[in-house]
């Protein structure tokens, strides 16, 4: 029974947190790092069909790089 009403605490901790997410806007710096991960996801699936294209969404993936260290310092 114990077991049982920890993990439910957990979980209903959890749901408290994503509620409040909605409400978080985000940052320059996050949106950038969510671009940098869908073009290395991009570039990842590219590799087996086109290397070259694969290597257009790597360059630009490190360009937003360099973009979210300026934001950093």
């Amino acid at each position: 029974m114990l077991i049982e009403k920890v993990n439910y605490n957990k979980v209903t901790l959890h749901n408290t947190y994503k509620m409040f997410e909605l409400f978080k806007q985000k940052s320059a710096k996050d949106k950038l790092y969510e671009q940098y991960e869908q073009l290395m996801a991009q570039s990842h699936a590219l590799t087996k069909t086109n290397r070259a294209e694969s290597d257009k969404k790597y360059a630009e993936a490190q360009e937003l790089i360099k973009q979210i260290d300026e934001l950093e310092s």
